[in-house]
């Protein structure tokens, strides 16, 4: 895993080097790189980081089994990996699929303690937008294309500040709900600036790394120190 974190820093080294454009005393004045090379650092960024995932999700104690979301389609059990997940989103948004990923991991728990719940009886409430959170609820429950996910400004606690507001997510199974909110330490004020502002290609560059940084944060870590049931 130490290579695995290496290269990642390697990586997102590599490319904020391409998109800075302060300039040095001394130096030539900075021009931005060309396309092609941009889109290849890119590339390798988040190559780099699916290998660290992956390491992850081999680590003793934290086995793909252990980590896998259990539920039940018509009675036969399937199961998916945070692997699984960033395979049907892709890498946009590999944050908002770990606290999916977690926020199953603990509110479907709650909701079933004797086993998996049936899949197509789940229902998704959020304050919470973001698209990896999105399509990992849908490959999980299928929730977003039968109509039973809902983002819902209204459940966001303002009260919370803003980098925690939104952070919200009901689960509702059959005649049961639970509602689960982000404890502190696993999104940073800066990553919530940065995501709801214009951007240069610098700043794009930093959110980047800062998704990557909090899915690292956020999947290593117990779903129960994540995300709190209230």
């Amino acid at each position: 895993m130490r290579r695995a974190h290496e290269r990642l820093r390697t990586a997102s080294q590599e490319l904020q080097a391409l998109v800075a454009t302060d300039p040095i005393k001394g130096r030539w004045p900075p021009e931005p790189a060309p396309a092609p090379i941009l889109a290849a650092a890119h590339q390798e960024l988040h190559r780099a980081y699916a290998t660290l995932a992956a390491d992850q999700v081999q680590i003793p104690g934290r086995g793909e089994e252990a980590e896998a979301i259990q539920v039940l389609d018509a009675g036969r059990q399937l199961a998916y990996s945070y692997e699984d997940l960033i395979l049907y989103h892709g890498h946009g948004s590999p944050g908002g699929v770990a606290h999916a990923f977690k926020v199953m991991q603990r509110g479907l728990a709650a909701l079933g303690p004797d086993g998996p719940l049936e899949r197509r009886e789940i229902t998704v409430a959020t304050a919470f937008g973001g698209p990896g959170a999105r399509d990992a609820w849908e490959m999980v429950t299928r929730a977003v294309t039968r109509d039973r996910y809902l983002v819902d400004a209204g459940l966001a606690r303002p009260e919370r500040g803003a980098t925690l507001e939104r952070f919200v997510f009901r689960i509702g199974y059959r005649e049961r709900a639970v509602t689960l909110i982000l404890r502190d330490g696993y999104v940073t004020d800066e990553f919530i600036d940065l995501a709801r502002q214009d951007r240069s290609p610098a700043q794009e560059t930093r959110l980047d790394l800062m998704k990557l940084e909090m899915a690292d944060r956020v999947m290593s870590s117990p779903a129960d120190d994540v995300y709190d049931v209230i």
